[in-house]
């Protein structure tokens, strides 16, 4: 799947001449918790989240250190925030450097971006304009709907040589001493692994295999001693 397939569109945002009272209304209103920041032309030039809001002046929530903190933190920084809980319009606290993908970007690559970056949602973005916007729960919504189509049943021996050719691809998967047998969509897991967690990622290849009904695990996990 792409992140188009998943992705929430068309998009609520935010104009960065939009005062901070407007966006924290919006947010409350449209029950949202961000918003991409667009200009006249449609083009995404930052984000405006509940975390950039938290910190405000209005709300009493402003950063406060005591006196012997100050002396440690530099101007610049004390500065920034006095900008982030005092700032009117959008464009002064919002995000500018955004991570985005595009519509063709694999959803593996955009869970990646998510981790990686620990942000909560990306905006999808097609010839410089936005187009859409993909969140964690986009995610989990697209793990709740898998395996919701129409499936063919598949023999054993297909099942088994599918199995084991994902398997050998692997290379945390020591085969060479692994064998699985197939009956009935029922998959036996034999063989000697070198640990448990070797051990439970097989497992969890067959029991993620089409076509499986039931998995069986009888592997051993070998002692230390003679691993190679």
């Amino acid at each position: 799947m792409k992140a188009r397939d998943v992705m929430v569109s068309p998009v609520i945002t935010i104009k960065q001449e939009s005062s901070v009272k407007e966006v924290a209304e919006i947010f409350i209103n449209r029950r949202i918790s961000a918003a991409p920041v667009v200009n006249d032309q449609g083009k995404l030039v930052g984000i405006v989240s509940e975390a950039d809001l938290l910190r405000r002046a209005e709300a009493g929530t402003e950063r406060r250190r005591s006196s012997w903190l100050l002396l440690f933190t530099g101007n610049e920084r004390l500065a920034a925030e006095y900008v982030r809980a005092h700032a009117r319009k959008v464009a002064d606290v919002m995000t500018r450097d955004v991570i985005t993908a595009t519509p063709d970007t694999p959803l593996h690559e955009v869970a990646s971006l998510l981790e990686k970056n620990s942000i909560k949602r990306v905006p999808i973005v097609s010839n410089g304009q936005l187009v859409g916007l993909v969140s964690r729960a986009n995610l989990i919504q697209s793990v709740a709907t898998a395996g919701n189509e129409l499936e063919i049943p598949l023999s054993d021996t297909t099942i088994r040589d599918q199995l084991l050719s994902h398997l050998g691809a692997q290379p945390w998967a020591h085969t060479s001493l692994l064998n699985v047998t197939v009956s009935g969509g029922v998959v036996d897991l034999w063989g000697l692994i070198n640990s448990d967690v070797e051990r439970k990622a097989i497992r969890v290849a067959a029991e993620a295999a089409p076509g499986v009904r039931a998995v069986n695990d009888h592997l051993i996990v070998r002692p230390l001693e003679g691993w190679s």
